[in-house]
């Protein structure tokens, strides 16, 4: 099992550790996950997310690679401006949901999930034609996520403000991290993007692999009058479920579309120079299922797998689902028939033999104002 750079400054904070996409990872601190998840959506926490792979293309001809690979279009992408996207195989289904970055007119970066960087990696270089370039800096690079209401006071507290992204999806190079005051650690060479997974604003922070650790105590240093504490896996995962956000191998996979997936945003068909899968995914259109929020009216919480009916037949299943903190109820998203998404309709989740109610409802569950 691999390990990110922060594995010590996980035990030294008390993270329980699990495992997590082949990496060993913590699922949460002594604080416990809903404490994590109330701290994000109220003051700041921060992340560990060295485990994201991240590639580079670059070269004359990377525009042109990154559309056919990709559904989204990235020829009008400014540079130091962010998209999201999914790569599908030639049948359509899902290969992972990334974010490019352009970092200069002919230089990419790519954010991945974890456990499918190495699959990512094969396919890319796969599909490259022409003159472009691919590195894989995934071992070379660490990753923390800073995020909520008060993430950008933390960060300030540590660069010039000018330097900091105002706008989300976008990003700075090259900045550099310092406590106030004489002395302490100081790490340059940051990127920074007005990025994050939570439904908070907040900020991801790359830089090499061997100065991931300081900026972790940096920004706890930072944070402590904020109320800033780590976060694990849980919070994660629930905070992200709140704000409707997919996750690869829940609501996405190899055998959903984007259009069933609700993501048809990320997909810019073009009959010049169509992108990989474009013809299979635009033959199922309309789709016949699509990934829908689900309010449990119920009693109990509804889990990955369960099935979904309507009036005794089954017509989907749950992809995701948890008990949220924010909204003090349960809720989980689904893949269901299109004839039954319509928020408000009524449904049942089947758990352990028994029917809980459930109710369609517009995504996301929570919106920061």
């Amino acid at each position: 099992m691999k390990r990110t750079p922060l594995y010590a400054n996980h035990l030294a904070a008390g993270g329980k550790m699990v495992e997590f996409a082949g990496y060993e990872l913590p699922v949460q601190y002594s604080s416990g996950l809903m404490e994590e998840h109330k701290a994000v959506r109220e003051r700041a926490g921060i992340f560990d997310v060295s485990h994201m792979g991240e590639f580079l293309i670059s070269g004359p001809d990377a525009v042109k690679n990154l559309n056919r690979i990709m559904t989204n279009n990235f020829s009008k992408l400014k540079v130091g401006r962010m998209r999201y996207t999914l790569m599908c195989r030639e049948d359509g289904g899902t290969l992972d949901d990334l974010i490019v970055a352009r970092l200069a007119e002919d230089q990419f970066l790519l954010i991945v999930n974890a456990a499918n960087t190495e699959s990512d990696c094969d396919w890319i270089e796969q599909q490259l034609t022409g003159a472009v370039h691919f590195e894989d800096m995934t071992d070379d690079a660490g990753l923390i996520a800073l995020q909520g209401p008060k993430a950008q006071t933390v960060l300030a507290k540590l660069t010039n403000p000018e330097d900091i992204p105002e706008t989300p999806y976008s990003l700075t190079e090259s900045i550099r991290l310092k406590a106030q005051g004489e002395g302490g650690p100081a790490v340059t060479g940051c990127t920074v993007s007005r990025t994050g997974y939570t439904g908070e604003d907040g900020f991801e922070i790359m830089c090499r692999a061997e100065d991931i650790s300081d900026v972790w105590d940096l920004l706890l240093a930072a944070g402590e009058d904020e109320g800033l504490i780590p976060c694990g896996l849980g919070s994660r995962d629930s905070l992200r479920l709140e704000a409707g956000l997919p996750l690869y191998g829940h609501e996405l996979d190899r055998t959903i579309n984007p259009y069933e997936a609700d993501l048809s945003f990320t997909v810019k068909p073009s009959d010049e120079h169509p992108f990989i899968g474009q013809q299979a995914i635009l033959a199922k259109l309309p789709v016949k299922r699509i990934r829908v929020g689900l309010e449990i009216t119920g009693r109990g919480i509804v889990r990955e797998g369960a099935e979904v009916k309507h009036n005794g037949e089954t017509i989907g299943r749950v992809t995701s689902g948890t008990f949220s903190p924010t909204l003090q109820k349960a809720v989980a998203m689904a893949l269901i028939d299109v004839n039954q998404a319509e928020p408000g309709t009524e449904l049942q989740c089947i758990v352990r033999g028994k029917a809980i109610p459930a109710a369609v409802i517009e995504l996301p569950f929570y919106k920061r104002s």
